[in-house]
């Protein structure tokens, strides 16, 4: 989870690292690419491309950060290192048995008989799974959105020779409809104590032999998203029910989009509507990969944004981005987290605490590597800021440990985290200057004089008696009853009966304010029942007789 620059020499040790079973083209090669054949399928790649025989290198680990082909199945994946480089393209090959079907999925494509490729298989997070019946074989290509074109080139050259064997256990593909098991409660849950992450799950033996041994008791995985370098083959329903039920705490990762102004790939929009965007959706794929491992609702899901160079620009993108995360997580009954360096995301995030253009995050998972631990984030962020038992801290990493004769790359954690209830409080607030989520008509001025003020500014419009209507946008998890409540600067200039309208079920209800008092504040204007969904949820109207300026500046909708 560190941020590595990626070099020449940075390439030569990784490639080192996939040890002697490594091939690369034929010396003589006169084409662009060359074909790789495994038990009777064949399939051609460019002659970039290395290949990995996991049979004579049974501890080489499976990544995506270079272009490569693994043949047979992955081992316990324990050299993998624990940090990312990132993901370019890769493809595995492996046999279709017992050891591979907890891997046939629902989004696994099937080839028909005789046939080595799938018309336009999906792409799920990243990757796209295909079983050939008729060579026995599990395939999986993992790339990014800048390499799925490619990915699916390589898919569609397949094809299969005389070595082919048609699959004799047709069971085996039966797994894909499965009842997926379930972790022992939310995951992390309530837990204060030490934890490790590494780049791929581990086996059960290995995680078996650390329970026993080692001070962890909880483990970071890396459950989805589109950044990931390492494959999971270990990473199951069953892989999740057992270590739950055997006493870890999982720490749910999701590695997907990176900051607009960092290196690592794919980037979220520099744009903050189309990040907050992404945000939500990063959110629902997230929540659809821990519901296919078991990982229920009230869990905590955090997403790991990589070092960046802030900068102001920057900064609103990633803070509307987990804004995005935190709102559909929320919808979705799952808690929201985040991981990054203390000194881009941690800053970024802690320094917008009070900041209503965007939501807070549940948990704050911050990367400083002063070797203590504790949940002290020193300078990053304020003692008082997610004080309530809402912290994790990575405190050392890149460190190689041996417990229980199991050697494994980690990054060391420490956790002090509350569950709760298990029910996150939804609550949702609505700036002026939210991207996406605020309209005005050009009568509505922008002013930012008052220092009372949420966000950077507020609007202003003189009242009249026609209907102009400044409209709060949100999406609300359910029909249900909701406080809420709104923010404004007071003053003596300011209208003494501000119409503030509630869109309900049963048709708009009017609240009247006098802005020149109570500012700098939440106003609660009562309980009301809200429609779920999206949608324009509460409105500030100049149609009033009252006099002065009428204010929209924030509101605020909490789940009661």
């Amino acid at each position: 989870m560190k941020r590595i620059v990626v070099s020449v020499a940075c390439l030569a040790t990784a490639t080192a690292g996939f040890g002697a079973a490594i091939t690369g083209p034929p010396a003589d090669a006169a084409s662009h690419a060359h074909t790789v054949s495994y038990h009777g399928y064949r399939v051609t790649v460019p002659n970039s491309w290395r290949t990995v025989d996991l049979a004579a290198d049974p501890e080489a680990c499976v990544r995506f950060d270079i272009p490569t082909v693994y043949l047979g199945h992955p081992s316990d994946q324990a050299t993998c290192p624990a940090n990312h480089s990132g993901r370019t393209i890769g493809l595995v090959i492996e046999p279709l048995d017992g050891g591979s079907a907890d891997r046939v999925t629902a989004q696994t494509a099937i080839a028909s008989r005789g046939a080595a490729t799938v018309r336009q298989p999906a792409s799920h997070d990243g990757s796209i799974h295909v079983a050939v019946p008729s060579a026995s074989l599990l395939v999986t290509a993992a790339h990014t959105p800048d390499t799925e074109a490619e990915a699916r080139r390589i898919l569609a050259s397949a094809t299969l020779d005389r070595d082919a064997k048609e699959l004799s256990d047709t069971g085996l593909l039966s797994r894909r409809t499965a009842t997926v098991l379930a972790a022992a409660g939310p995951q992390p849950g309530t837990y204060l104590g030490k934890g490790f992450d590494t780049c791929a799950a581990p086996s059960q033996a290995n995680m078996n032999a650390w329970r026993t041994s080692s001070p962890y008791r909880a483990v970071g995985i890396y459950i989805s998203g589109a950044s990931r370098s390492c494959a999971q083959p270990n990473l199951t329903a069953t892989w999740v029910t057992n270590q739950t039920n055997n006493g870890w705490r999982l720490i749910p990762i999701e590695l997907g989009m990176q900051a607009p102004c960092g290196t690592r790939t794919p980037k979220m929009s520099s744009d903050a509507t189309t990040a907050r965007s992404q945000g939500a959706t990063a959110a629902s794929n997230a929540v659809n990969a821990a519901q296919a491992l078991g990982i229920g609702a009230g869990s905590a899901i955090y997403n790991d944004i990589e070092h960046y160079p802030t900068t102001a620009s920057c900064k609103a993108a990633v803070l509307s981005y987990l804004s995005g995360w935190t709102q559909r997580l929320h919808a979705l009954g799952y808690l929201s987290g985040m991981y990054s360096s203390g000194s881009s995301g941690i800053a970024d995030v802690c320094g917008a605490y009070n900041d209503t253009r965007y939501l807070r995050l549940d948990h704050l998972w911050f990367a400083w590597w002063n070797g203590v631990a504790d949940t002290d984030a020193g300078t990053y962020c304020p003692d008082a800021y997610y004080a309530n038992r809402q912290r994790l801290h990575q405190y050392s990493g890149d460190v190689t440990e041996t417990w229980g004769g199991v050697r494994m790359s980690i990054d060391r954690n420490y956790l002090d985290v509350s569950a709760g209830d298990g029910n996150p409080a939804f609550s949702v607030t609505v700036d002026n200057a939210t991207a996406g989520q605020f309209t005005a008509s050009a009568n509505w001025g922008t002013s930012s004089y008052s220092a009372q003020r949420s966000g950077p500014d507020y609007r202003f419009a003189d009242p009249v008696a026609a209907s102009d209507t400044a409209w709060y946008r949100a999406t609300l998890p359910a029909t249900a009853s909701y406080e809420v409540s709104v923010w404004y600067p007071a003053d003596a200039g300011y209208n003494d009966s501000t119409p503030y309208i509630v869109v309900t079920p049963d048709g708009n209800q009017t609240v009247r304010v006098n802005q020149r008092q109570g500012g700098g504040q939440w106003v609660s204007l009562g309980v009301f029942t809200l429609a779920g969904g999206d949608g324009d949820k509460v409105g500030v109207s100049r149609w009033t007789t009252g006099t002065g300026y009428v204010i929209a500046d924030a509101i605020r909708i909490t789940r009661t």
